[in-house]
């Protein structure tokens, strides 16, 4: 006869399984602060602080089970943001396609087979890479741990190579250390820049501009205005930052807004609006502590006018300037002391435009300025001579005190004509007037 197992040492049973079973079973990965891991690491305080400032730092943030390829400071092109656009590539992505998803230790470079291994990338679950180009072909090689290139169908591919491993959290992170950046597949790569010698000249916002494509209507009034040479000498001080509209962004203007019309000093003013007078990264941005920003239009005004309105919302930086909102879209350019950022709209100052009433759509319901906007300088006008100011109470007439030198001589030929008009109207009584005066003697 079998022997019962009391329903008490039953469930004692149960529990000890559960428990062995859970402490043979791996514990899942935990997600790594990237950031914090690389801080360690000031050869790579570059390659980290674009990381910081870019969409990729937040993305990484739920995450494990990565391999980090990062560039040292040496190995950086001058302009990550410029390399990334001379090949028809965002910043981001291109950070992006530095990140496997897959944890890639020293050990397992050395495993790799003779024909390499496809490993996808975070640029690939953007959706913007076709078919199977938003992942990365990793060879061992003999000099090095491993090459890591695009595997472009084409000749002129871009690749790296890794020169060693930095850290690792197994299984979460590895960081590897490779010899340059790397562009996503399909894309034209230019020759990357080199380090200029310091003091070298300031950076040209036009052509950085005209550079990134997108930008030819922003280009083109910064060249017609002249006041891209305004930008350059600024770079000198505290830095600048600069909030690009998109050609998309100009074609979205209302037939309204007479932005084209206006005099070359009010065109002037509105370029200005749409920079910052100091050096601001991406992650800067998103955590500015005080939201109201004077703009370069500003230091031509009185201090508080022509401010723009700085915060974060839904994920990205929105900027307010009581007239439009816009969001920075993504990164143009990135190297201090000069930031450049496309921004969804046209930067409209509420001094110089105002909203129409009856509009829903913020587009639809920005009207153009006054014709009497405020001019760019806001030094008082000094009154001109003869300028005469109203009256704060009710006084007599000029011509009942006597002139002076409130009197009015222009308007002295008017007064005569209205005096002669009164004395024709008596004319015609004098007669009568003089017999009712006879009869009261």
């Amino acid at each position: 006869m079998r022997r019962q197992i009391p329903p008490v040492s039953r469930l004692l049973v149960l529990l000890a399984a559960a428990l062995l079973a859970a402490a043979v079973a791996p514990a899942p990965a935990a997600a790594v602060n990237v950031t914090a891991v690389l801080a360690g690491f000031p050869d790579l305080a570059d390659f980290a602080r674009l990381l910081a400032s870019s969409p990729v730092a937040a993305e990484l943030a739920g995450r494990s089970s990565l391999t980090l390829l990062a560039v040292p400071n040496g190995n950086l092109p001058q302009s990550p943001s410029a390399f990334a656009a001379a090949s028809g590539a965002d910043l981001a992505d291109v950070l992006r396609y530095h990140v496997l998803l897959e944890y890639l230790g020293p050990a397992d470079l050395r495993r790799l087979p003779a024909s390499g291994k496809l490993v996808t990338t975070l640029f690939q679950t953007t959706g913007r890479a076709p078919a199977d180009l938003g992942a990365v072909n990793v060879t061992a090689a003999r000099s090095s741990l491993a090459v890591v290139r695009s595997p472009a169908p084409f000749p002129g591919d871009s690749n790296a190579t890794v020169l060693g491993s930095v850290t690792a959290v197994p299984y979460n992170l590895s960081v590897l250390a490779v010899s340059g950046l790397i562009v996503p597949s399909g894309l034209d790569l230019a020759a990357s820049e080199s380090r200029p010698p310091s003091g070298a000249a300031a950076v040209n916002i036009t052509r950085v501009l005209a550079d990134a494509r997108a930008f030819n209507v922003a280009a083109s009034m910064l060249e017609a205005s002249g006041v891209a040479g305004e930008f350059e000498a600024d770079e000198r001080g505290a830095g600048i930052t600069v909030f690009a509209p998109t050609d998309d962004a100009f074609a979205g203007l209302p037939a309204g807004d007479r932005l084209q019309s206006l005099p070359a000093d009010r065109k002037a003013v509105v370029l200005r609006f749409h920079v910052l007078h100091s050096y601001y990264p991406l992650g800067s941005l998103e955590s500015i502590v005080n939201p109201l920003q004077p703009t370069l239009a500003t230091e031509f005004s009185n201090a508080g006018r022509f401010t723009l309105n700085i915060t974060r919302a839904n994920g990205s930086v929105a900027i307010d300037t009581g007239v439009v909102q816009a969001t920075i879209t993504r990164t143009v350019f990135d190297q201090n002391p000069v930031a450049v950022f496309a921004v969804s709209k046209v930067l409209l100052p509420k001094e110089m435009f105002t909203r129409t009433e009856g509009g829903a759509d913020d587009d639809s319901i920005i009207a153009a300025a006054a014709a009497a906007s405020p001019p760019p300088v806001a030094t008082p006008p000094e009154a001109s001579v003869g300028a005469r100011t109203p009256p704060t109470k009710l006084s007599s007439p000029p011509a009942l005190r006597g002139g002076g030198d409130g009197y009015d001589t222009a308007s002295a030929p008017a007064r005569a004509i209205g005096w002669w008009c009164i004395a024709l109207v008596y004319l015609p009584l004098l007669p009568h007037l003089n017999v009712y005066t006879g009869r009261g003697r």
